[in-house]
């Protein structure tokens, strides 16, 4: 079978195959393995133009020199001439060029529209997706529910067409937890992990409200917060001053990508305190390194972690229910979810697991 793997969006900061394979490899890994059977080719618009195979996997890289494209003809003449079996196009913004890229390939080629964690629109533009979204032959989100909400809202046409596969996912894998804490320089005995931006919706506010109260009576616990952007962090920073068990929470600031490996590595839990996610890579990187999930009960998280099985689940923004999940690592029930969380991981959220789906969808088209 052929796949071409299509975006609409433009990226004008990257100049060369090197940048932009470095950008996506979240996303690629299962497009690689799914290249050790099928024909597999990505369609990129980047601010270089040129060709070029990587890991197995056929790029094309276009620069039609426009952040947004409503009428791509040439594009998607392009992919036409690539003979696809099946496209499959990143992200639902794009339903006027979807349009257009049917009428160009015709009834036969499968067109698979997957979801990147954007919001679904209104007015014009959400009529457009649901005239688009007649044309789709599936939907791909990392969890139903949120496909479901979708076609109630009247953006998508048909439930039957959601399909659940995850988005991005983890290059990490599992490191002795010894050696990855010597590499960054921590030896409690059990550790807790933030990692994200310190906005609204990723709440750190409850998340440190709810382990500053765990702390106080397990005083040997640790939290480590790694964060990308600092909205809230001066009142974050009061919250911890104010207490006495303001040793417990520990701000680590930015850390580069590559050297996240080692602190998955060295947690035992990772927190997540999102209101929304459209998938959730920090939670499956941290998974594939073996540590328990402590996340908000929305759609995305609950298909990531198999409805709680191998983590645990609380309701967004309820500072009491994080901390009675945070009660709960205390248990035996916390090592099983353990062996749980990698399985999951492996089983589900791997690359090898993604390009299985991909391939068994196509299959049913």
């Amino acid at each position: 079978m052929r796949f071409v793997f299509l975006s609409y969006n433009y990226s004008p900061d990257i100049f060369s195959p090197e940048e932009w394979t470095e950008r996506i490899k979240f996303y690629v890994g299962s497009l690689e393995v799914l290249s050790m059977k099928h024909s597999v080719i990505r369609v990129d618009q980047i601010n270089y133009t040129g060709n070029f195979i990587y890991n197995g996997v056929q790029y094309f890289c276009v620069d039609e020199g426009k952040k947004k494209n409503y009428f791509p003809r040439n594009l998607n003449r392009f992919v036409k001439k690539l003979n696809p079996d099946v496209v499959v196009v990143s992200s639902f913004l794009f339903p006027l060029q979807v349009l257009q890229l049917r009428s160009c390939l015709g009834k036969k080629i499968k067109i698979i529209v997957q979801h990147h964690a954007e919001k679904p629109y209104t007015g014009t533009r959400k009529l457009i997706q649901k005239m688009a979204s007649r044309l789709i032959d599936a939907y791909i989100f990392a969890s139903f529910e949120i496909g479901a909400e979708w076609v109630k809202n009247g953006n998508l046409v048909d439930e039957k067409k959601i399909h659940e596969i995850v988005g991005g996912t983890s290059i990490f894998y599992p490191v002795e937890k010894c050696i990855a804490r010597e590499k960054i320089h921590i030896q409690e005995e059990v550790i807790f992990l933030w990692a994200g931006r310190f906005n609204a919706n990723k709440d750190p506010i409850t998340v440190v409200k709810a382990f500053l109260k765990f702390a106080r009576l397990q005083p040997g616990r640790k939290l480590y917060m790694i964060y990308q952007t600092t909205e809230l962090l001066e009142e974050v920073k009061q919250l911890i001053s104010a207490t006495k068990s303001n040793d417990s929470i520990v701000l680590v600031g930015q850390v580069k990508h590559l050297e996240m490996l080692y602190w998955f590595n060295s947690a035992d839990f990772i927190i997540s305190g999102s209101h929304y996610e459209g998938s959730g890579t920090a939670i499956c990187e941290a998974m594939s390194c073996g540590c328990v999930p402590i996340v908000t009960d929305i759609p995305s998280f609950r298909a990531i972690i198999a409805e709680g099985k191998c983590g645990f689940l609380y309701e967004a923004g309820n500072e009491n229910a994080l901390f009675d999940s945070l009660l709960q690592t205390m248990t035996p029930l916390a090592q099983e979810k353990q062996a749980k969380a990698l399985e999951q991981f492996k089983n589900n959220l791997s690359f090898d697991a993604i390009a299985a789906k991909f391939q068994e969808l196509a299959a049913t088209l």
